[in-house]
């Protein structure tokens, strides 16, 4: 019954976080899900193999900016196919920027894939896969979403074969391997030797919190965020994450008080609006 009422307030987290998704750099919803449905993913997910295309992600994308910033991107897109060799991955890199100065970040990511196999450097796969992940998260097409999700592990899978020892493309990887390419435990464990040779690492040490809180491993989510506030970076997300972690074991005051930390720090109408909703609701 215990862990029947758990999955449930989780899920009622989940609603929580996707609504105030703006505060935070990595993907919410694909990470503090309920045990479950972790169970559920299907295998598709894990080992996909569809695939799309830089039209086809231009296309989706244009219908979601004003008619005049498509009208530029399409111009730069002529410019880009139509360019010599050595101009063409120029034109990448300024396709990649405009799409994120949008945020459309599935045809960003995918012009920032084209540069990274012509320049095929640590920095550039790291690049892109940060930006497939964050096109993983905000997405919101089922089918586009595996595929970042896979683009995101073969990126860091090859800055990590130019350069073994780097954290964060162990993070990145173990990130994309807990999402659904692989088994949870080996992200687990990637994202544990990250923390063990760079204790301060704050990627590393948000997401080890974040799937603690997916695995309804509460205690251990409120000591990782802890940690993170006293010893790395008190981060408004971090405080919110905090906060969720100490709603679901019912500590309702400390609760309040990371969600007020969290909203001090932030700044943001939005969630202001939404935290004083939720201090009102703990508090009775």
């Amino acid at each position: 019954m215990k862990t029947n009422i758990r999955s449930k307030q989780v899920i009622i987290i989940v609603a929580m976080l996707l609504l105030v998704g703006f505060l935070f750099s990595r993907e919410i919803k694909a990470l503090v899900i309920p045990k479950q449905e972790t169970a559920q993913m299907p295998a598709a997910q894990q080992q996909n193999t569809a695939t799309i295309s830089i039209e086809e992600a231009s296309t989706t994308a244009k219908n979601l900016v004003s008619n005049a910033t498509a009208k530029d991107i399409t111009v730069l897109e002529s410019k880009y196919k139509t360019a010599k060799a050595e101009e063409k991955i120029a034109n990448a890199k300024v396709l990649a920027q405009k799409w994120e100065d949008f945020e459309q970040s599935v045809p960003s990511a995918l012009y920032l894939e084209v540069v990274a196999n012509s320049e095929p450097s640590l920095n550039n796969w790291l690049n892109t896969g940060n930006r497939f992940l964050k096109a993983f998260d905000n997405t919101q097409d089922s089918l586009v979403q595996p595929v970042m999700l896979q683009k995101a592990n073969a990126a860091f899978t090859k800055a990590l074969a130019i350069d073994s020892i780097s954290n964060d493309a162990k993070t990145g990887l173990g990130i994309s391997i807990v999402n659904g390419m692989g088994a949870p435990m080996q992200g687990i464990a990637m994202l544990m030797d990250v923390v063990k040779k760079d204790p301060k690492n704050l990627k590393a040490n948000m997401n080890l919190g974040m799937f603690a809180i997916k695995s309804g491993q509460f205690d251990k989510a409120i000591i990782r965020f802890n940690d993170i506030i006293s010893n790395i970076k008190a981060t408004p997300d971090a405080y919110f994450y905090l906060a969720t972690a100490y709603e679901n074991l019912g500590k309702k005051q400390e609760a309040i008080d990371a969600y007020l930390n969290s909203k001090k720090l932030a700044a943001n109408p939005t969630l202001t609006k939404f935290i004083d909703s939720k201090v009102t609701e703990l508090k009775k």
